[in-house]
């Protein structure tokens, strides 16, 4: 896993829960919670890069931001994703690069149990647990 720090450099985009492809969760994210926006903020990233449960803030900002959530257009990235919760927001947002300061480093384990049972459902969700399992030896 990598070391707590400063990653420079990091593409982010924003998206919110009322996008076409978002409306089937509604407010929903992957691990089944309602998407924050409060001290602590929703963000979307490819889980074989951030694992679920990451932490991390964004240069300049007072929020911290948890990946709890995984979307098809990340996968194979190192974009973040970060949850607005409106069109406006999202727009406003628009495409930044930032640096961000890792706070804690998720799981790996805990992001292949939730995606292994969804594996077969859509390709995303099996490159992103073929990379975590090319990474790692198993029972690491």
């Amino acid at each position: 896993m990598g070391s707590v720090g400063t990653i420079s450099n990091v593409k982010t985009t924003a998206y919110t829960q009322s996008e076409s492809d978002h409306i089937v969760y509604g407010a929903k994210s992957a691990v089944g919670n309602t998407l924050k926006f409060g001290a602590v903020r929703s963000a979307a990233a490819d889980w074989s890069v951030y694992p679920v449960g990451t932490e991390f803030k964004i240069e300049g900002e007072p929020y911290v931001y948890q990946v709890d959530d995984y979307g098809s257009a990340l996968v194979g990235t190192r974009t973040i994703d970060l949850y607005r919760p409106s069109k406006a927001a999202m727009n406003q947002w628009g495409a930044r690069l930032v640096n961000i300061k890792v706070l804690k480093w998720g799981s790996f384990d805990q992001s292949l149990a939730i995606m292994k049972p969804r594996e077969g459902i859509k390709p995303h969700i099996r490159q992103m647990v073929s990379a975590i399992e090319t990474r790692r030896p198993p029972d690491s």
